[in-house]
């Protein structure tokens, strides 16, 4: 069987790192490159992240490309509150891979290069900010018509914010990026909002089992999530903050989706779109379940998941 082709698009944190392991193990998958975009960390910080995520498992000849570092308005948005400064926990490693090691190709012209290269193949995983993916259609309009499909991680269905009142991390980091994807990508699009990826937790129980494997990547993940961890505990003892009732590794169920057609069991068909001027709700999705706004691209925005299915794709990561 041939395997699935994959362009990802990053802004490595934790979550990130955690939904590059699951693609890296599994088998049945193949990643032509990893493009870094700004977001959780500085640029630096992303590939570099990228790059130590490789070298633990040993996947160092996946190609790795430089993207935006910056949104294309507005200030930059970090998450180090959850990710750490470094964006994965602030665990320094002195065996980590050198910048060096990217590749020349800026991320925005790679994208483009594949993409044509495997026209009508590749499956395209975004994981953080679209600046990287709004800066390409912008280049090439023809670049979402060579994609086979699009797998988002990010905006929401209820206007429940995690960074802002109504806005989800990675939308809010650049909403006009966002919203020239939504409206220009007319391939298959799949989008994993912060609600549904909080609704689909794991139980505290497997991520205890998951974390401790006694291998090399489970203990990786320990010590790169140690951060993330404590500030989620610090957030479960406010009663008001009912999504952090389990683990969630939000851009895994963005990967899971794109590797095994069979993880997504419910969605929402429909056309979606992103406020730009709300004085509360910039970077909010918005959905148009009633075909107000006559979208001609509409998107799956997913409800419901197999998650038997994660927890075999989320153990095999790790072992």
């Amino acid at each position: 069987m041939a395997k699935k082709l994959l362009l990802i698009d990053v802004d490595c944190g934790v979550d990130d790192a955690q939904a590059l392991m699951v693609a890296l193990a599994a088998p049945n998958v193949e990643i032509l490159g990893i493009t870094c975009c700004h977001g959780n960390s500085t640029i630096e910080n992303i590939c570099q992240n990228v790059l130590r995520v490789l070298h633990v498992c040993d996947r160092m000849e996946i190609p790795v490309y430089k993207g935006a570092s910056r949104p294309l308005l507005g200030n930059s948005l970090h998450a180090e509150g959850y990710h750490g400064i470094d964006g994965l926990g602030d665990v320094p490693d002195p065996n980590a891979p050198g910048l060096d090691l990217l590749q020349k190709e800026h991320a925005v012209l790679a994208l483009l290069r594949i993409a044509s290269e495997h026209a009508g193949q590749v499956s395209l995983v975004a994981t953080g900010p679209l600046t990287n993916l709004a800066l390409a259609v912008n280049m090439d309009p023809t670049f979402p018509k060579k994609i086979k499909n699009l797998f988002i991680m990010g905006g929401n269905m209820e206007s429940r914010g995690n960074v802002t009142v109504c806005g989800e991390f990675n939308f809010a980091c650049d909403p006009e990026s966002a919203c020239v994807v939504l409206d220009a990508f007319d391939c298959p699009t799949y989008i994993a909002t912060w609600e549904f990826t909080c609704q689909n937790y794991l139980p505290w129980k497997f991520h205890d089992k998951w974390i401790i494997q006694h291998t090399r990547k489970s203990e990786f993940m320990r010590k790169i999530s140690a951060h993330s961890m404590k500030y989620t505990e610090e957030c479960n003892s406010d009663p008001g903050m009912d999504w952090t009732m389990g683990f969630v590794s939000c851009d895994s169920y963005a990967m899971a989706a794109a590797i095994d057609e069979s993880f997504v069991t419910g969605s929402i068909h429909c056309g979606v779109s992103v406020e730009l001027s709300g004085t509360l709700t910039r970077g909010m999705m918005v959905l148009d379940t009633t075909d107000k706004l006559k979208k001609k691209n509409k998107a799956f925005v997913l409800t419901k998941c197999d998650l038997e299915r994660f927890k075999c794709l989320m153990m095999a990561a790790l072992k």
